[in-house]
Order: structure tokens, then sequence, then C-alpha cells
């Protein structure tokens, strides 16, 4: 069996949600001095206003999702940016785009092997109560949520089939 056989890669995947997780917390650590804490399996998550993307192309294709509420992405682009922030919308999409290219860049850097053939695209950010986002790259999904100053945090990989 090759290192590149789809078993092999099935396998690592299922390892990568502990390496998620793990990146997500370091950027909010490092960027925004806060720890996150982990959320209840039970609750139902409330929609998300603000969602950024970031492509993945290489050894390893999809993409990376960020999505939290408004308040959260206002405290989060606040804590970023300091004395600087003045609640201009930019801004804020801004600081959760960056924030979502973040964690997708230190996600992919903790991958033994595939932080040299793995790039990212620009981010986008999508607002708003009325969309859905479907990812088309038919592939596996890892996702977990992370509590914010008590409100979720929903971050996904959509991995290319």
């Amino acid at each position: 069996m090759s290192a590149d056989s789809p078993a092999v890669v099935r396998f690592r995947q299922e390892e990568w949600l502990p390496i998620l997780e793990l990146a997500v917390q370091e950027v909010f650590q490092i960027m925004l001095g806060s720890q996150l804490g982990p959320a209840a399996k039970s609750e139902p998550l409330p929609q998300a206003e603000v969602m950024a993307m970031v492509g993945l192309a290489g050894s390893l294709r999809g993409v990376v999702t960020f999505s939290c509420g408004a308040q959260s992405a206002t405290q989060i682009a606040a804590r970023m940016l300091g004395a600087d922030f003045t609640h201009i919308e930019g801004q804020v999409w801004d600081a959760i785009g960056e924030i979502c290219n973040m964690i997708a860049g230190n996600f992919k850097n903790k991958l033994t092997g595939l932080d040299g053939f793995c790039l990212l695209s620009v981010p986008a950010v999508v607002t708003g109560r009325a969309y859905r986002f479907h990812s088309l790259a038919g592939g596996d999904s890892l996702e977990t949520v992370l509590l914010f100053e008590g409100a979720p945090l929903v971050i996904r990989l959509d991995l290319h089939a």
C-alpha cells in the first residue's frame, strides 16, 4: 500500500481533529490572549452571522471555514486591533478573515509533509443571517465547536475527495 492510498489518507484525517482544535487554540491564545473552552455537544448552535473561508490547494485540497456570531466577530476584531479599533464593518470582516487564514496556516503547518506543498487562498467573508454554506469538496469533513467568551465558534475542514 502506497503512502498516498485512500486508506492511509483517511487514517490521517481521523487524527486531524485534535490538530485542528490545537491550531485554533494557539491562534486565539497568541493573537487575542484568549483561552477557548469546550462547547457542550448537546446545545444547538445558533445561526452564524459571519463566516470566513480559506481554500487549500496542492497536496491537501479543500476549505477551512470559521463561523461566529456578529458580537463575537466584533470582540475578536477589537482584541486584534486594540486601541486602533473603530467599529467599522470592514475591520471586523478583515479580522475574521485573518483569523481563519491563521487557523488554516497553523493547521497545515502542523501536518507533517504537507506544509510546503499546500497553498492557502485569500480569505473570503460572508455576513448576514440568510445564507447557507454548501461545500462542494465532496470528501471528508471535520468540525469542532469551541467557546469564545461563552459564545460558540464553529471551525470546519472540508476535504476534497
